[in-house]
């Protein structure tokens, strides 16, 4: 076993709400320099910047995870994660085609640049990425799940496409093993609003949309990593958000 400073939760210049900086390359070097071993790439309802970021972790020696951040049908923001890339790509794919397609106002939401690890912009996503998809928060587990990955509800004590702020409570369905804060400071007091989240393993992340967004080295997983390989602490890493020893 060995602890692994984390965050799971990075925006890239893919999506329209963060800053052209964060590109694959700049924010797997700020990671190194914040003392973060594992990082998750998670933009907005697409992974078509995990690629570059897989291969610009591997010169910083950072360990890669490859996300999405899904917005369901009624506009929850939900992390989903994946052991491999392979599985993020095609899950992405079956994302794309429930879209809701509305071309972006680059002059009002921002760029959606698709780089390659030596940040080179080799692409754009012409239409709005954050919006909605045709995705309900019912069906996400399910989905994610068939491509092997697992999925929870993002920044759940924020107010903008929070799960409870949109729900009203924390459903006992679909059943999520974790969930995410941003703000560490708020555990307490939604454990006691919210007595369902005390089984159920915690995620802080910074959702970094900005390259100083990204915090220094904070939280940690305790996770198996014997014989070492990125890949197995990966594994390890799902394993513990599915709600099983890591």
């Amino acid at each position: 076993m060995g602890s692994y400073f984390y965050d799971l939760h990075i925006h890239s210049c893919l999506s329209p709400c963060a800053d052209n900086d964060m590109t694959p390359a700049n924010i797997a070097g700020t990671a190194t320099l914040a003392g973060i071993q594992i990082m998750a790439l998670t933009d907005h309802n697409s992974v078509r910047n995990c690629p570059a970021f897989f291969k610009a972790c591997k010169k910083y020696g950072v360990i890669p995870v490859p996300g999405m951040e899904l917005t369901t049908a009624e506009d929850i923001h939900v992390v989903c994660l994946f052991e491999q890339l392979e599985q993020a790509l095609a899950f992405g794919e079956e994302v794309d085609s429930r879209r809701v397609k509305i071309p972006n106002r680059v002059d009002i939401f921002g760029d959606q640049l698709i780089m390659d690890e030596n940040e080179n912009v080799i692409g754009i996503d012409e239409f709005m990425l954050p919006n909605a998809t045709e995705i309900t928060v019912d069906e996400a587990p399910g989905i994610v799940k068939k491509y092997g990955g697992v999925c929870y509800p993002a920044h759940i004590d924020r107010q903008a496409n929070g799960i409870i702020a949109v729900l009203g409570a924390f459903p006992d369905t679909p059943k999520f093993d974790c969930f995410e804060l941003h703000d560490r400071e708020s555990l307490n007091d939604h454990l006691e609003k919210y007595p369902i989240l005390k089984d159920k393993t915690m995620v802080v992340s910074s959702d970094a949309h900005y390259l100083w967004d990204i915090r220094d080295a904070e939280c940690k997983f305790e996770l198996s990593d014997e014989p070492y390989s990125g890949d197995l602490v990966r594994k390890s890493l799902i394993e513990k958000l599915r709600g099983r020893v890591g």
